[in-house]
């Protein structure tokens, strides 16, 4: 076996090279994308021929605005009829799913019809977010170049994270966190041979948007000051609240989405029913339409009175969760910052009211609310953090945002098994990793776990020879398998069982039943390297070799050893985590 690989190669140059050129293509897709829903959203509202990025809560259409969101949602349930279902939801969890089952292929169809079915529900009024349509249709662009060019199902999970990633990050101007929330939600695991094509193809996306639309925050806010310790404490706790929140949100988000199931109607006509909900929430109050990034900046700058945060609340929580729930296209991130950060302005507004002398800030409240219930129905504690920075560019936010993120993660922890992410595909049967921890075998090298003590044969002993020591009972011919050597160079393996063949006679040499070269292992390689090389050979163990020699034995390893390695660590975890004590009992 050869030396321990290193740590990137110069297919990682290539494999760069690729995602720094899918960014690019994601930053244009997202620039499209954000104009085609303004293109929507200019016809179905203002009757006119315009690209340009607007609200449609300044309409005139009176009543008539219920029924615009409801044409949008029909629209949509045939193309999801007849294009593809996979374009229902807020696409992140659908890539999750791809990734975990199905070696990351995206269907091509999907990189048309995401875009254009999230614009069609957005420009019609879905209370819907961009980003969540630009990070499927981002991830769906690197699944498609995954599948037209040769690569590996791990390079091309790497593809998909890094235009998933760009994408977000040409939509927020955000691609720390846009890389953060690729690593929690999509890649599943911390890698430099991931990271860096994925970090890569954040950065170029982020250099195209601002050539395109410029550098400044996407929610700006007036500079706020560094907190007191008193203030830092109610910052915490309001992120534990809002955690509980998040974890409510989700449920009662799935729940309806449970209800639509029961209705005596086809799915097909469930956006349908959902858009007429938002059209009479939007009715109501027209803030509430389409994606509301102009609502976040409002709230983050403590220009709506506690009241108008409170309406703006509820009503873009219910139609948001109705719109989704009945299967139509669309995000979730710009929806939960609203909900968060108006309920973090009501809370903090309320508390700087009343306790004055805390010094608590409603705008860094708002800010931390917007973060946090996101980090609790997600779970993607590090991205919600940054995310919540990068997009306001307020480094004294930082340390509330950590501690108010840090306590709703904590809360979902205790609360809720799976998240408004994983829920749905949890559903379908997928398992979805919660924790990414270092390889214990990685860390444990085969010198430390072989056996030392190992007998070994010479190419010419006799059969019958070694067949009587081994009836003998040694204490060293209790081994499996046994080194041969000829002439001081180990020449390969015999296993127990085939000395003990009766067809083999007695006068036959060692040397016979060698029928291919020794598979040996060096006592640095880690011990799962070791195992990665028994399950590719199709053997149960390999000779420890010193390091830079192929003649001096060290000893044997085997599935033995390894399985004790993972008992030691085992037994270490009950130390620490007494429940684990329990025997596991399978169900019947």
């Amino acid at each position: 076996m050869a030396r321990s690989a290193q740590l990137l190669d110069q297919r990682m140059v290539w494999l760069s090279g690729l995602a720094m050129g899918l960014g690019v293509l994601a930053a244009f897709v997202a620039y499209v994308l954000t104009h085609l829903i303004g293109f929507v959203t200019n016809i179905a509202f203002y009757g006119r021929l315009s690209t340009e990025f607007t609200s449609p809560a300044h309409n005139q259409l009176g009543a008539w605005v219920i029924v615009v969101p409801a044409i949008g949602g029909l629209i949509v349930g045939f193309m999801a009829k007849w294009g593809s279902k996979a374009i229902r939801g807020h696409g992140i969890p659908e890539a999750m799913e791809q990734i975990l089952r199905n070696e990351s292929r995206i269907p091509a169809r999907i990189t048309w019809l995401k875009p254009v079915s999230s614009a069609v529900v957005i420009g019609t009024g879905g209370p819907f977010g961009a980003e969540g349509p630009i990070i499927a249709t981002g991830g769906a662009l690197g699944s498609l170049l995954g599948q037209l060019i040769h690569v590996t199902a791990d390079e091309r999970k790497i593809l998909l994270a890094a235009g998933a990633a760009a994408g977000m990050a040409a939509i927020f101007s955000a691609p720390v966190s846009a890389v953060l929330l690729a690593v929690e939600l999509l890649l599943f695991e911390r890698r430099a041979r991931s990271l860096i094509p994925v970090a890569l193809a954040a950065a170029a996306a982020t250099a195209i948007r601002y050539r395109l639309e410029g550098t400044e925050a996407v929610f700006a806010m007036a500079a706020v000051a560094t907190p007191g310790t008193a203030a830092l404490v109610l910052y915490t706790l309001l992120g534990a609240l809002l955690g509980a929140i998040g974890v409510g949100i989700t449920k009662l988000t799935y729940g309806i989405e449970d209800a639509f199931e029961k209705l005596p109607v086809h799915w097909v006509y469930w956006p349908a029913l959902g858009g007429l909900v938002v059209g009479a929430i939007g009715y109501i109050d027209p803030q509430t339409l389409g994606v509301g990034y102009d609502n976040i900046a409002a709230i983050l700058n403590g220009r709506l009175a506690v009241g108008a945060l409170a309406i703006l609340a509820v009503l873009k929580f219910v139609s948001w969760s109705i719109a989704l729930g009945s299967g139509t296209s669309g995000g979730t991130l710009a929806p939960l910052f609203t909900v968060g950060g108006a309920l973090g302005g009501i809370l903090g507004a309320l508390l700087a009211t009343w306790l004055p002398a805390l010094g608590m800030d409603p705008r860094i409240a708002a800010l931390v609310g917007m973060a946090a219930i996101f980090a609790g129905a997600s779970r993607a504690f590090l991205a919600s953090v940054v995310f919540a920075f990068e997009t306001t560019q307020q480094p004294h936010g930082l340390l509330p945002l950590l501690s108010g993120c840090a306590a709703a993660y904590l809360v979902s922890g205790l609360l809720m098994r799976h998240t408004i992410m994983t829920e749905k595909i949890t559903r379908r049967g997928v398992r979805v990793p919660s924790d990414y921890s270092a390889d214990y075998l990685d860390q444990v090298t085969v010198g430390d776990i072989c056996s030392r003590d190992v007998a070994w044969l010479e190419s010419t002993q006799r059969i019958g020879e070694v067949r009587k020591w081994i009836d003998e009972g040694h204490t060293r011919a209790q081994h499996q398998g046994f080194p041969v050597f000829k002439s001081g160079t180990l020449i390969g393996v015999v296993t127990r069982k085939d000395l003990l063949k009766p067809s083999i006679p007695g006068d036959a040499c060692v040397e016979q039943l060698v029928h291919r070269p020794a598979l040996v292992v060096q006592e640095s390689h880690s011990a799962r390297e070791a195992a990665d090389h028994m399950v590719e050979a199709h053997v149960g163990r390999l000779v420890v070799l010193a390091d830079g020699s192929r003649t001096d034995m060290v000893g044997i390893v085997t599935r033995g050893d390894l399985l004790a390695a993972h008992s030691q660590r085992i037994k270490e975890a009950r130390q620490t985590h007494r429940h684990l004590t329990t025997p596991f009992h399978p169900k019947n």
